[in-house]
C-alpha cells in the first residue's frame, strides 16, 4: 500500500474553483494509476476521475471522468512531485462531499473502488449557494 495525503479542500461558493492535491509516499509513483472519488453524507463513494500510470517511459496518463464532472474537473499528475491534482471549476452545491484519492497498480474498472489498494484519509469540500 501507498500512503496518500490529500490537501486543498475547503468551503467555497457556487461557481468557484478549487484544486485538490494528493501526494504519495513511494519511489514507484509512475507505476500507479490514480483516482479521485467522493462521498456525500449517507451516500456511497462515487468515482470522480482517474489518470493512468505513466510507466518507465513517462507517457502522458490517460484521463477518465464521471459524467457529472466532465468539462468542469481536470485530473493531472506531476510525477516529479509524486502528486496528483484535481482541478475543480464551476463548482456546484452537489459537488459537496469528502474527496478521496486512491492508487492502483493493477488492471480493473477505474470507476470501482475495489480496483484500488491505497486510499487517502479524505478531505472535505463544501460548496455553498
Amino acid at each position: 500500500q501507498v500512503p496518500l495525503v490529500e490537501s486543498g479542500g475547503g468551503l467555497v461558493q457556487t461557481g468557484d474553483s478549487l484544486r485538490l492535491s494528493c501526494t504519495a509516499s513511494t519511489h514507484a509513483f509512475t507505476r500507479y494509476g490514480l483516482g479521485w472519488f467522493r462521498q456525500a453524507p449517507g451516500k456511497e463513494r462515487d468515482f470522480v476521475a482517474f489518470i493512468s500510470d505513466t510507466g518507465i517511459s513517462h507517457t502522458p496518463g490517460r484521463e477518465f471522468y464521471a459524467n457529472s464532472v466532465k468539462g468542469r474537473f481536470t485530473i493531472s499528475r506531476d510525477d516529479a512531485k509524486n502528486t496528483v491534482y484535481l482541478q475543480m471549476n464551476r463548482l456546484k452545491v452537489e459537488d459537496t462531499a469528502v474527496y478521496y484519492c486512491a492508487a492502483a497498480d493493477r488492471l480493473g474498472d477505474v470507476s470501482k473502488t475495489d480496483k484500488y489498494d491505497s486510499w487517502g484519509q479524505g478531505i472535505q469540500v463544501t460548496v455553498s449557494s
